[in-house]
């Protein structure tokens, strides 16, 4: 038994210890928002944060998460960033087929809690390890962008 805290729960599993994170949340746990893409940490679509920090939940083993606080993609809207993010998103039209957008999401607001007002060099270095199949990379950069003005000090 390994006990994990998600999204500020504790919760308890019953998997092997190597099995990796992402299959502990989706098949486990029923938090089906962060998704397989390739399965080799390449694409970022099954991008969550570990204390803060975003991990390939692919190839990270459960028991490299236990002491540790994990966030999802279900749990980013009660982080105010997480918030700015989402919106970011939905007003800039990011979107397309969807599928890498949680690890894209994940992977924006890690950025920003650690630089606050990111230049396009920053944005595409931290999102360097998202793939989009869709070539939504520009409205990724303006949402990303978007989000920092409303985020910074008398943000719109």
């Amino acid at each position: 038994m390994t006990s994990i805290q998600v999204n500020g729960q504790a919760r308890d599993v019953n998997v092997p210890e190597d099995m990796p994170l992402l299959w502990v949340l989706r098949d486990e746990l029923g938090m089906t928002g962060t998704k397989f893409g390739c399965g080799m940490a390449l694409c970022g679509a099954c991008t969550v944060h570990m204390d803060g920090q975003p991990i390939r939940a692919c190839v990270t083993p459960i028991s490299a998460v236990a002491g540790h606080t994990i966030s999802t993609i279900e749990g980013i809207e009660s982080d105010h960033v997480g918030q700015a993010v989402q919106q970011a998103w939905v007003e800039n039209n990011v979107a397309q087929c969807g599928y890498c957008q949680a690890g894209q999401i994940m992977s924006a607001v890690s950025l920003l809690k650690t630089t606050p007002s990111p230049t396009e060099e920053q944005i595409d270095d931290a999102m360097s390890g998202n793939i989009c199949r869709c070539g939504t990379y520009p409205r990724i950069r303006a949402a990303i962008q978007q989000a920092a003005s409303h985020l910074a000090p008398g943000g719109k």
